[in-house]
């Protein structure tokens, strides 16, 4: 079986549960939505880009892995789900964004169809050593909010064109080859990451009066979420309600456009005849708070920052079912492996129906912490712990909002008792923390020496081999239009 991968970058899974919200346009998701295995308590394993894609990837912790931030390395020796799937047999693709930190830029991929949206080296490492400092070079700050609004095109926008238009031809060009491997190929797409910018022809398709606002506006008065604020540089970008109307409408437009790229891409398969053997797999690596609690973008672990949507529709496989089981996207690499023949011992199909499901860990170390942070979700119960800031517990069944922390509350004390046993149990926080500074000094001395003299970029640079692309004198001519046909003409008689 082929596996096809839409990745997306920073949707809240809380605007997904049923498919997308009313008041987003995306047909062809809700289309997929009601055909797939929907996961509704997903959770990414660490609120940020690089962290959580690395864990999507190899099923680890960012603990265990050694990628605590943007700016981390994923080491070569640390096998990813594209290796298991390359040494079963698969030919595996990825056109787009992963944000590999490192000279490593294929992680078990064979192909990589696109270079990278984000930078390869250590140049965004935080610095807990001075935790009051902002980085304003490259911390985001809420001028992307009040900033919110149309244009016609956009670094993201050209980026995420690229890996439509690539993907599409990829599976052109695998349905005219005499390959008879299976394919993985992962698309990953920069939207609707801020900035929350989209184009005058999605924008037009959500009405300003639609947008729903945030459920709980009112500004968190917790340590973290205090640091978040800073590290967005609130104090310099105050927001109306406008400008929070605004934004959420263009993160909602430019779902739209993904929309369509996404039904592009679905409809290419199709046409390839791909279809009736490929399982889609369509998540993403981390929500975004889009105002909720006073915040925005993510480094929460609130629901809209830290749930995500994960469905996975399998031809001749399980019928669309809804899991309200939480789940983790640390279990998706061996999703995928089982689908392949392999051994996945975690795999996500298992909970369908009713199977049993495991808590789910998460953590974060970077901007805005100034110590590691850990969530554990077990049943209806969420709970937060960081050193040196007030424990959280958040019963989700009765405060889906989480407005009301219980780790005060007489009444919870045996289940705050519990999770913070655990905790203890499963992380040695202190040095975790040891490990965390140790790392990021290395690599800030690393940034520092490699930006003097001569730079040797680690970015990706896709090979296009112009002299072998279209027509060519050395060439057969009957051979080229022959075999770049799709359907070949003597298929079509």
């Amino acid at each position: 079986m082929n596996l096809l991968v839409l990745m997306v970058d920073q949707l809240a899974g809380t605007l997904m549960a049923g498919g997308p919200a009313p008041w987003i346009p995306a047909p062809h998701l809700q289309a997929l939505h009601d055909r797939a295995v929907r996961f509704e308590a997903a959770y990414c394993a660490s609120p940020l880009c690089t962290p959580s894609r690395a864990a999507f990837m190899t099923g680890l912790l960012p603990s265990e892995s050694g990628v605590y931030d943007n700016a981390a390395e994923l080491p070569a020796a640390i096998p990813t789900f594209a290796h298991r799937l390359r040494a079963l047999g698969h030919r595996t693709i990825l056109a787009g964004k992963m944000h590999f930190v490192g000279p490593d830029q294929l992680h078990g991929f064979e192909e990589r169809l696109t270079t990278d949206i984000y930078p390869a080296d250590f140049g965004w490492t935080p610095d807990w050593s001075r935790p009051d400092a902002r980085i304003d070079w490259w911390y985001h700050n809420l001028g992307s909010v009040q900033h919110a609004g149309t244009a016609q095109t956009t670094n993201q926008l050209e980026f995420d064109d690229e890996v439509t238009f690539r993907t599409r031809q990829r599976l052109h060009q695998l349905a005219r080859r005499a390959d008879d491997r299976p394919f993985t190929l992962v698309a990953s797409f920069t939207h609707p990451h801020d900035p929350y910018v989209a184009r005058p022809e999605y924008m037009a398709r959500v009405p300003a009066e639609s947008v729903a606002m945030p459920e709980v506006a009112a500004p968190a008065d917790d340590p973290h979420s205090r640091r978040l604020a800073a590290v967005a540089d609130s104090a310099s970008f105050p927001l109306t309600e406008a400008h929070v109307r605004a934004a959420r409408r263009a993160y909602a437009a430019n779902i739209a456009y993904l929309d369509d790229c996404i039904g592009a891409i679905l409809a290419t398969l199709a046409e390839c005849g791909f279809a009736e053997d490929t399982a889609v797999l369509f998540l993403a690596d981390h929500g975004d708070l889009l105002g909720e609690h006073g915040l925005w973008f993510k480094m929460s672990f609130h629901e809209a920052s830290a749930r995500v949507p994960l469905w996975l529709a399998v031809p001749g496989g399980p019928p669309p079912a809804r899991v309200e089981t939480p789940v983790s996207l640390l279990d998706v690499g061996d999703t995928l492996v089982a689908l392949a023949g392999g051994d996945g011992p975690r795999d996500l199909m298992a909970l369908v129906p009713g199977g049993a499901g495991r808590p789910v860990p998460a953590e974060y170390m970077a901007e805005g912490a100034v110590a590691p942070m850990v969530m554990w979700r077990e049943g209806d119960w969420k709970f937060v712990r960081a050193p040196g800031d007030p424990d959280q517990l958040f019963d989700l069944a009765t405060d889906p909002q989480e407005c009301h922390n219980r780790a005060d509350d007489p009444a919870a004390s045996e289940v705050l008792a519990v999770m913070r046993a655990t905790v203890a149990a499963r992380w040695d926080l202190e040095r975790l923390a040891d490990d965390v500074r140790k790392s990021q000094r290395r690599r800030l001395l690393v940034h520092d020496a490699l930006s003097r003299g001569r730079r040797t970029g680690w970015d990706h640079a896709p090979v296009d081999d112009a002299g072998r692309r279209f027509m060519r004198n050395h060439l057969d001519l009957n051979v080229v239009e022959a075999t770049a046909r799709f359907p070949r003409a003597e298929e079509m008689e």
